[in-house]
C-alpha cells in the first residue's frame, strides 16, 4: 500500500495533552506510531512524547536517511533517520519496487541478503532480524531471496550476487562504525555497490513506498516457511574458497612455512572464514585472539572496532585487555598480526621488527607490498610482455600514487577513481567487458582486493595473500618491511599522511570549502600552501581541473560531497574532502619522490610542513567548530 492510500485518516490520534504544537511534527509522530510494529522503538517515541522531548522527536522523525556510500548507515533506534525495522522495511519496499521495474526477470533472479553480528537490545534491532525483515518484504511480493542463515563477511554478498545471477544484494552491516550504528548496503547485479543513477532512483522509490505493504513485511518467520527462500551459504562458501586458489601461487612453500600468524576478528565475522582461507592456501590456521574471536555486538575489548585507526586500535585496547593481539603474538613467537574489521572487508597488518618492536603498516604501505606481489606473480605466470598490456591496477584518488609508479616502470595500466570502492567495483566491471584484467585494487583506508573474484574490498582473501607474501619473503630472508623498503628504492619513496578533523556542524564544512573556492576573490583557489606554489587544483565537486586544457575534471563530478586536490611545485599532492558517512573532514598528503632519492627523513620533514600548513591555512579560521585534530 502506497503513501497515497488514504491511511492518514486512520492514523492513531495523539492525545491532545501530548500534541507537540507543531503540525509537521504531529504528522510525523502519527505516522510513526501507526506504522511501527516494533515495541521497543514505539516505546522510545512514546517516551519522548510523554516527556515533551520535542527537539529529540523532531531530530528523529522530521528527516530521513539518504543513500550514502551504496546505501544507508546511521545509529539504531526509533526514527525515520535511524536504522530500525520500519526504515529497513521502507527501504526494501523502495528497492523491490525499483528492481521490479528495472529487471523484466526480477521475479526469477531474486536478491541476496546477508548480515553481520551487530545488535542493540534497547531498540530490538539486530543485523539478523533486519536481514529477515528485508527478506520478508521481498518474499511478500513473491521475489526469491537467497538469505544467508548465519553471519557472513560483507564480500560474500556481492560474490553471491554474481555467482547466483541475482538482480541485487543487500548486506546489513555498519562495518567498523561504533556499536550503536547499523547499515543497509546495496549491490547491483554486477556485484559492485550501487552508483548513479540507481542510488537516486531507489531513494525516490523508497519515498513513494513509505507505508508498509502488509503484515507479512513484519513476519520474520516467513523466511522459515516460504519456498522462495533459499540458503546459499554452503554453496557460496565452497565456491569462494575454491576460487581463492587462483590467488595462491606458492602452496608447497606455504605448507612448510615456519612463520606464525595471529588473527583478530575484532568481535566480528572474520574468524571462521580467515581460518578456512588459510587452510585453502596450505597454511596452518592463524592463532586467534581468544577474547576477540567470537561475535560480540558490544565490541567489549576494543574502544573502537576500526582497524583503520592503525596502531591506536591494533595496539591499545581497553584497560582490562590491553594489547591483546601483540601480547599473544609475543607469547606465541608469532611474526605477523592480522586484523579484520567486524564485517571482514578490511585488513590491518603488523609485523615484528628485529629490535624495533612492531611495525603497523598503513593502508598505502600494504598496497605497495600487495601491488608489487600481485604483479610479480602475474609476470611469473605470463612471461610474454604483450600480456601486460591488458593488465590494470586501480586505486581511489586519495590513495598513494605508488601503483602509478609501478605501472610507469613495468608497463601495465593504472587508473584512479573517486573515493569509495563502488567506483572501483564498477570500473572493474567496465574493464572486464573489454577483455582487460584487474589484478589489484585498493583504497588507503585498508581496503584491498587481490585479483577480481569479487568487485569489493575483501579482508578474508587479503589476509591469506599477505600470509603467502610474508612466507615467500621469509624464505628469501626478507621481512615485509624490508621488502617495502626495496619497493620504494626501486620505484621511488612515497611518504604519506592521512588523518581527519571532526566537525559536527555541516554548514561549517560547506563554509570551509566555499572559502577555499573563493580564497583570493570569487572563483579563485589558493596559489600557495606553506609558501610553496600550488601548480594544479582539481575540484571534483564542481568539475574543475586546472591541469586539463579545457579545465574539466577527468574524474566524474560528485556534487554530493566536497573534495579538492592540490598539486604542489615540490611534488606533494594534498587532498581535503568531506566524509560520506561520518562528520569528518579528511586530509591526505603524499610526497612522491623519484627513484633513487632515499633521504626519507627529509621527505617526511617536508611533508609534515605542508600538512601543517594545509590545516593552518585552510581550516584554522573555523577552528572553534573543529572538535578534534589528528596530525
Amino acid at each position: 500500500m502506497g503513501e497515497d492510500s488514504g491511511l492518514e485518516g486512520d492514523l492513531v490520534p495523539i492525545p491532545r495533552c501530548q500534541s507537540t504544537g507543531d503540525p509537521q511534527l504531529d504528522k510525523a509522530v502519527h505516522r510513526w506510531l501507526t506504522w511501527d510494529k516494533n515495541r521497543w522503538t514505539r516505546s522510545q517515541v512514546e517516551c519522548l512524547l510523554s516527556e515533551a522531548q520535542f527537539d529529540a522527536l523532531r531530530s528523529r522523525l522530521c528527516s530521513r536517511m539518504s543513500f550514502g556510500t551504496a546505501g544507508l548507515r546511521a545509529p539504531m533506534g526509533a526514527g525515520f533517520n535511524r536504522i530500525n525495522d520500519l526504515t529497513v522495511i521502507q527501504s526494501t519496499q523502495g528497492l523491490c519496487s525499483y528492481l521490479s521495474r528495472y529487471f523484466a526477470d526480477f521475479s526469477s533472479r531474486g536478491v541476496v541478503v546477508g548480515f553481520d553480528t551487530r545488535g542493540q537490545e534497547e531498540s530490538g534491532c539486530s543485523s539478523q532480524r533486519l536481514a529477515k525483515l528485508t527478506a520478508a518484504v521481498m518474499l511478500s511480493r513473491d521475489v526469491p531471496v537467497h538469505l544467508f542463515s548465519t553471519f557472513v563477511p560483507t564480500p560474500f554478498v556481492p560474490y553471491a550476487v554474481k555467482k547466483l545471477g541475482a538482480a541485487a544484494g543487500v548486506m546489513i552491516t555498519a562495518s567498523h562504525n561504533p556499536k550503536e550504528d547499523n547499515g543497509y548496503k546495496v549491490y547491483w547485479c554486477n556485484g559492485a555497490q550501487i552508483s548513479a543513477p540507481h542510488d537516486k532512483e531507489i531513494l525516490r522509490s523508497i519515498e513513494e513506498q513509505l507505508e508498509p505493504w502488509s503484515a507479512s513485511c513484519w513476519d520474520e518467520e516467513l523466511v522459515e516457511s516460504c519456498s522462495l527462500r533459499t540458503e546459499p551459504l554452503t554453496r557460496i562458501n565452497r565456491c569462494y574458497m575454491d576460487e581463492l586458489t587462483s590467488l595462491c601461487f606458492h602452496k608447497d612453500l606455504n605448507r612448510s612455512c615456519p612463520l606464525k600468524f595471529v588473527h583478530s576478528s575484532f568481535h566480528g565475522v572474520g574468524h571462521v572464514f580467515v581460518q578456512q582461507a588459510f587452510q585453502t592456501f596450505g597454511f596452518r590456521p592463524p592463532i586467534p585472539v581468544p577474547e576477540q574471536k567470537d561475535p560480540d555486538p558490544n565490541f567489549s575489548s576494543v574502544r573502537c572496532p576500526n582497524p583503520e585507526e592503525g596502531q591506536s586500535v591494533l595496539c591499545q585496547f581497553s584497560s582490562m585487555l590491553q594489547e591483546l593481539s601483540l601480547l599473544l603474538a609475543e607469547r606465541e613467537n608469532a611474526q605477523i598480526v592480522l586484523a579484520t574489521d567486524p564485517d571482514a572487508d578490511r585488513l590491518a597488518v603488523a609485523e615484528k621488527s628485529d629490535g624495533c618492536g612492531w611495525k603497523v603498516f598503513t593502508g598505502n604501505e600494504l598496497a605497495a607490498l600487495l601491488g608489487w606481489w600481485m604483479f610479480f606473480n602475474w609476470k611469473e605466470n605470463h612471461p610474454d610482455p604483450a600480456d601486460t598490456r591488458s593488465v590494470y591496477m586501480l586505486a581511489t584518488t586519495v590513495s598513494s600514487k605508488i601503483l602509478r609508479a609501478l605501472a610507469h616502470t613495468e608497463g601495465f595500466h593504472f587508473e584512479e577513481t573517486l573515493p569509495g570502492f563502488k567506483w572501483i567495483g564498477n570500473r572493474m566491471h567496465e574493464l572486464s567487458k573489454t577483455g582487460n584484467t584487474v589484478i589489484f585494487s585498493f583504497e588507503e583506508s585498508i581496503g584491498f582486493l587481490c585479483g577480481s573474484m569479487v568487485p569489493e574490498k575483501d579482508g578474508v582473501s587479503s589476509a591469506a595473500v599477505v600470509a603467502e607474501m610474508a612466507a615467500y619473503l621469509h624464505n628469501k630472508s626478507l621481512s615485509l618491511n624490508q621488502q617495502l623498503h626495496n619497493i620504494y628504492q626501486t620505484y621511488g619513496f612515497h611518504v604519506s599522511k592521512t588523518s581527519y578533523v571532526v566537525c559536527n556542524h555541516p554548514p561549517t564544512i560547506l563554509k570551509i570549502f566555499g572559502r577555499i573556492r573563493n580564497f583570493d576573490g570569487e572563483g579563485s583557489y589558493p596559489k600557495t600552501c606553506g609558501g610553496i606554489s600550488i601548480v594544479h587544483v582539481r575540484d571534483v565537486t564542481t568539475g574543475y581541473d586546472s591541469s586539463q586544457t579545457d579545465f574539466r575534471s577527468v574524474l566524474p563530478v560528485s556534487r554530493s560531497s566536497q573534495m579538492i586536490t592540490f598539486t604542489l611545485q615540490n611534488g606533494v599532492v594534498a587532498t581535503l574532502r568531506s566524509s560520506g558517512t561520518e562528520p569528518k573532514i579528511k586530509y591526505y598528503t603524499e610526497f612522491c619522490a623519484p627513484p633513487g632519492k632515499s633521504d626519507v627523513s627529509s621527505l617526511e620533514e617536508e611533508l609534515t610542513k605542508v600538512t601543517t600548513a594545509l590545516l593552518d591555512e585552510f581550516l584554522e579560521p573555523e577552528r572553534n567548530n573543529l572538535i578534534r585534530r589528528f596530525v
